[in-house]
């Protein structure tokens, strides 16, 4: 299970999270949806302190951390219990597509190479690349590219795998086969928070959702709870506003 309790986040004087309380349990996938500017893709990366919380604490099972007084050997403890699939994918553009995929396991996690290059195999296999792995990123599509970034954070096996908008970056063309591959991992049991804009794509896959807008959680629930039946008015405008033939129920 992992609890965001307290959360806040700001820069300088502009302050993005005011509070957030959130809990995910072990093969929830977790969909943050709101607008931009709503501090969704802040309390992402405070998750593996990529930002580091101004207040409160993450815990992850047993693993806890502070905001206000992390240790060094504390960050990376979280950091190897969660992999980051990014929006511009982060490829080291002079690597293969095997090569990137091992780099974590090499370098982060110390294994052999002969052992980290069988679980990016059976990684890239599993997100449909088994056929690029001598290539580079420059010969890959956007959607590609992305995937390999999926398969790097899967080899890493941890036990959270965040998404800052993994589709936003694509040709419209090419968002549904990233999307396909997120839904396989999904139908595997992986613990997975997911900042999108894919309305759809988030009913669909996610167990729990949150509407996030002005640095705090608006609501949150079950996809047909939020979707269909919001409690909050700043929900209801924002499912109109996104998606022009929603309606909910009373």
């Amino acid at each position: 299970m992992i609890q965001l309790t307290n959360i806040h986040k700001a820069f300088g004087k502009n302050k993005v999270l005011n509070g957030i309380h959130l809990t995910v349990e072990k093969g929830d996938v977790v969909a943050i949806l709101g607008p931009s500017g709503s501090g969704k893709t802040t309390l992402l990366r405070c998750v593996n302190f990529l930002e580091r919380p101004n207040e409160g604490e993450i815990s992850i099972g047993d693993f806890k951390i502070s905001g206000k007084h992390p240790s060094k050997q504390d960050i990376l403890q979280l950091r190897k219990k969660t992999a980051m699939v990014f929006q511009h994918y982060n490829l080291f553009k002079h690597k293969t597509v095997l090569e990137n995929v091992m780099e974590g396991l090499v370098i982060a996690q110390k294994q052999p190479k002969e052992e980290a290059r069988r679980t990016s195999l059976e990684v890239l296999n599993k997100v449909g690349l088994s056929d690029k792995i001598d290539a580079y990123p420059s010969q890959l599509s956007g959607g590609q590219q992305q995937r390999v970034g999926i398969a790097r954070a899967l080899a890493l096996n941890p036990e959270v795998i965040l998404f800052d908008e993994p589709t936003s970056a694509l040709d419209p063309e090419l968002v549904g086969e990233v999307l396909s591959v997120i839904r396989k991992i999904a139908d595997d049991g992986v613990t997975m928070i997911i900042v999108t804009h894919e309305v759809s794509f988030a009913r669909e896959v996610s167990s729990h959702v949150v509407f996030m807008d002005g640095g705090v959680i608006v609501e949150q629930g079950e996809p047909e709870d939020v979707f269909v039946r919001p409690r909050e008015e700043r929900t209801r405008q924002f499912l109109k506003r996104v998606t022009p033939d929603w309606s909910y129920v009373i």
